[in-house]
C-alpha cells in the first residue's frame, strides 16, 4: 500500500467518524442539507474520503441522496417501527444461542456492561452503557452474523434513543429490564429470558414511536424532520 493511498484511507476514517458523531449527537440535525464542497472545509479533508464517508453514512441509514447533493437522513416512525420488529426477532435468537453455548464466566462477564445508578443521571453514559450490553450479549453467541444485526440496529435507531432516554422514566424502565435478562440468561432460564428480552424490546418499541408521534411538532419546531414513510 503507497503512502498515499494510506493517507485516503485515513483521512476517510476520519471524516465518517466525524460525521457519524454530529449525526447522531444531532450537530446535524435530520433533514439538514449536506454540500460536500462545504464538509471538505468543515473536516479538511478532500473530495474523495468525503465522499466515501457519506456512503458509508448511507449504509448505515444516516445519510441520504438528494438529487446530485446529499442530506442527514430524517427520522423516518415507519422505519423505526420496522427496524424494532426484526430488532425483537434477532434478540430473541441472540439469548436462546447464548443460553445454549456461552460458558457461566462468559455470561458473567456481561455484568460489567449493566446500567447502573451511576448512569442514572448521564444520558450520553447511559446511552453507551445501554448498547454494550446488547453488543456484548450478540457477541456470546459466537455468531458474527447476529452482531452485526444488533450493531446495525442500534445505529439505526441511535437518534430515537437519544431522544428518548433524557427522561429519568425511560432510563429505569431499560435499567430495570437488563437486570432480569441477566439474571434470567445467569440461570439459563430461556423461557424467562425469552419473554424479557420480548417485552424489552417491545416497550422501548412504544416508548420511541410514542414519543416521537407525540413530540414530532415541538421537534420540528426545533428543526427536525421526522417523517412517516
Amino acid at each position: 500500500m503507497t503512502d498515499a493511498v494510506a493517507d485516503t484511507i485515513a483521512a476517510g476514517s476520519s471524516a465518517y467518524a466525524e460525521l457519524r458523531r454530529s449525526i447522531l449527537e444531532f450537530d446535524l440535525m435530520p433533514g439538514e442539507r449536506l454540500s460536500e464542497r462545504g464538509l471538505e472545509q468543515a473536516l479538511r479533508a478532500s473530495r474523495t474520503p468525503i465522499r466515501a464517508a457519506l456512503m458509508r453514512l448511507e449504509v448505515e441509514g444516516l445519510t441520504r441522496r438528494e438529487g446530485r447533493g446529499w442530506m442527514v437522513a430524517p427520522i423516518d416512525l415507519s422505519e423505526v417501527r420496522a427496524v424494532m420488529e426484526y430488532r425483537e426477532i434477532v434478540e430473541i435468537g441472540v439469548v436462546q444461542r447464548v443460553i445454549e453455548r456461552a460458558t457461566d464466566a462468559e455470561i458473567a462477564e456481561l455484568e460489567p456492561t449493566l446500567i447502573t445508578e451511576h448512569h442514572a443521571d448521564d444520558p450520553a453514559s447511559w446511552l453507551e452503557s445501554g448498547s454494550a450490553f446488547h453488543l456484548a450479549l450478540a457477541e456470546l453467541t459466537g455468531n458474527l452474523f447476529l452482531t452485526d444485526a444488533v450493531a446495525s440496529t442500534l445505529t439505526r435507531l441511535a437518534r430515537p434513543r437519544w431522544l428518548v432516554v433524557r427522561t429519568p422514566e425511560s432510563r429505569a424502565h431499560v435499567r430495570d429490564d437488563h437486570r432480569a435478562i441477566f439474571d434470567a440468561v445467569s440461570v439459563r432460564d430461556a423461557d424467562a429470558a425469552t419473554a424479557l428480552i420480548a417485552a424489552h424490546t417491545a416497550g422501548t418499541r412504544e416508548r420511541l414511536v410514542g414519543f416521537l408521534a407525540d413530540e414530532r411538532t415541538r421537534l420540528r419546531g426545533r428543526g427536525f424532520s421526522i417523517v412517516e414513510s
